[in-house]
């Protein structure tokens, strides 16, 4: 059996759209592309949907092929090399699912990340209690305490982009749901939880709001979803959603376009930042 493939990294997703824009407007199918490289039309299609790494030599013919200058050519492939360098979540690969190695990928490369979570506190802004509550409350609780404890790892592990230099800007609208479910029967597990919201709630670059069972139903109520927005052009927003066995990656402008809305709508009704303070100071007085 092959060994599996790690999901790709965003410098992978990024070069391999540029590849294909370069192949386009060189005025190339890829079947033209791939009897260059004497491979099948397969592989260039692979290669540009980053479903396999940026073979380097490939990559310089194709370069060249395409008709870029030396110097662009040259910066391309450092950073093809750099971009098949495995991310530091591949240690997790144990315990991390195919399809979330690509969000976790996201998840460090954008430069916004806007969420809609009906059920739980998101895994960014969780403590290691909460966590663990909800991981053994879920299908992975009956995986074992070992497992459970490399799951919770990773998830802290994830966190460290908060604390980065120049972290990305975290807009999160949480119903309000999230804050009356108990996850555990002790009672600091939420008062941890709630006194790191408002931890976070006062940092400049954390946007919480809370959607009140006040306001009625609206438009996001279907599934938790995420949307990534990044610094490099060449990569558009891209939403995630979950279900109980996999996720989808979407990209199409309409369908991003689509959340998008729904999220300006709640942002729109939900509590202010600053009340959403107030909310959370309320709920933590009741423990």
């Amino acid at each position: 059996m092959s060994e599996r493939r790690p999901a790709p990294t965003v410098g992978q997703v990024v070069l391999g759209k540029r590849l294909q824009e370069l192949r386009e407007a060189a005025g190339l199918k890829r079947e033209e592309a791939a009897r260059v490289l004497r491979v099948a039309p397969a592989t260039v299609r692979r290669m540009e949907m980053a479903e396999v790494s940026l073979k380097i030599p490939y990559v310089q013919v194709l370069l060249e092929t395409y008709g870029v200058q030396e110097d662009e050519a040259a910066a391309f492939v450092t950073l093809a090399e750099e971009a098949n360098q495995p991310g530091w979540w591949q240690r997790f690969h144990d315990v991390l699912p195919d399809w979330f190695s690509l969000y976790v990928s996201l998840e460090g490369a954008a430069r916004l990340v806007r969420s809609y979570e009906p059920h739980f506190v998101p895994g960014l802004l969780q403590t290691e209690e909460y966590a663990r509550a909800v991981l053994e409350a879920g299908t992975i609780g009956q995986a074992g305490p070992d497992l459970i404890e490399r799951h919770v790892s990773l998830r802290m592990a994830r966190q460290s982009l908060l604390e980065r230099p120049d972290p990305p800007h975290l807009w999160v609208i949480m119903d309000e749901t999230v804050l009356k479910r108990p996850v555990s029967i002790r009672g600091e597990v939420m008062r941890e939880q709630l006194d790191k919201l408002l931890d976070f709630a006062e940092r400049d670059r954390v946007t919480l709001q809370v959607a009140e069972f006040k306001d009625g139903p609206h438009p996001g109520t279907y599934a938790p979803f995420t949307l990534f927005r990044f610094a490099e052009p060449e990569l558009p927003d891209m939403v995630f959603t979950e279900y109980l066995t996999g996720a989808l990656y979407l990209d199409s402008r309409t369908e991003v376009s689509a959340h998008l809305e729904v999220l300006d709508h709640m942002t729109a009704r939900a509590a202010s930042a600053q009340r959403t303070k107030k909310i959370l100071r309320e709920y933590r007085e009741d423990f």
